[in-house]
């Protein structure tokens, strides 16, 4: 108990002389034309302080620039106006290239159930993308009062069978909202989905109000129309956050390897041992253990058929380098 006491006091020391030092350790929420939004960790300071810093000149010669997520030491320029400057960044756990996010730990992936129609190509790019970077998955299928047919309840069942959380949301009528913001509890959760899905609704939902610049659906074409333009990191209490992240949508898969794809599709990973060939591509191949797997109803067609679209989008891209 002593030692304990001794550790603690020591740690409250330390953050003390930093304090006076003016040195700080805090969160990148938000990243405006190379302002940057810091908050600070809730040990160092009281109430909701909001820091403006600049980074470093060193950054830029060792070629790495802060991101919104990144877990940051700043030091203090000008306490009353709250000004800033980064000199370190700490260790990242995770880093996402496009659009620029470090540290997420769970990616909300809102795909609507009606208007625009749900793109199931785009959330498995996603869903595969998200096991490449090691971290959890959570699929909320919005507008689900649109779908008459309720053709959602397939969706669902296709992916709560392969093993993902999937929850079902009403966001303009708050419906689901509770179970969402119980799924996001400490997380850093990055939302994303193609534009009109009603990501950013479904933030101002959890929070009560309006923190983003909702989007609306043209009449003429159904297809979204992306209104938020710059990623920000938005805190519901000390462990969780979210971002409404633009972009996402069109974010780069050139890290995996075509070769390497199967590996991310969460049910096939097992039936890899079962092929016959070590490389099997699973696309050519007739002794396949996923296509065998297909064949016994053990994986949907509809999954594997949106693989070989995926396999074949990385493998030219892939081409195109080699010139």
């Amino acid at each position: 108990m002593e030692m304990t006491k001794r550790v603690k006091d020591l740690i409250m020391s330390l953050l003390f002389c930093n304090r006076k030092r003016g040195f700080m350790q805090g969160i990148i929420i938000e990243n405006i034309a190379n302002l940057y939004q810091v908050s600070p960790n809730k040990s160092e300071t009281s109430g909701d302080v909001i820091y403006e810093a600049t980074a470093r000149g060193k950054f830029k010669k060792e070629e790495i620039s802060p991101v919104v997520g990144d877990f940051v030491e700043f030091e203090i320029t000008d306490e009353e106006k709250k000004k800033a400057v980064i000199n370190q960044i700490l260790d990242r756990k995770v880093y996402v290239k496009r659009p620029k996010l470090a540290n997420i730990t769970q990616i909300v992936f809102v795909v609507s159930s009606k208007d625009p129609k749900p793109d199931l190509l785009m959330l498995d790019k996603q869903l595969a993308f998200a096991e490449f970077l090691g971290i959890k998955s959570l699929i909320v299928l919005n507008k689900t009062d649109l779908d008459r047919k309720k053709e959602f309840k397939r969706i669902r069942e296709i992916y709560e069978n392969i093993g993902y959380n999937v929850i079902e949301t009403e966001a303009k009528n708050q419906r689901g909202i509770d179970q969402l913001k119980y799924k996001l509890k400490d997380n850093v959760n990055a939302f994303s989905g193609n534009s009109g899905v009603g990501k950013s609704t479904l933030i101002n939902g959890i929070f009560g109000q309006d923190m983003t610049l909702e989007g609306e659906i043209s009449q003429r074409n159904k297809k979204g129309k992306n209104t938020t333009t710059a990623i920000k990191l938005y805190q519901i209490n000390d462990n969780t956050y979210i971002a409404d992240t633009p972009g996402f949508s069109t974010f780069s898969m050139e890290e995996i390897e075509s070769k390497e794809l199967a590996n991310y599709f969460v049910e096939f990973k097992s039936k890899i041992a079962n092929c016959e060939f070590v490389g099997c591509t699973h696309i050519k191949e007739e002794n396949c253990g996923i296509k065998k797997a297909i064949q016994k109803g053990e994986i949907y067609p509809t999954r594997y058929e949106r693989f070989c679209k995926i396999h074949q989008q990385l493998k030219e891209r892939e081409e195109k380098k080699k010139w």
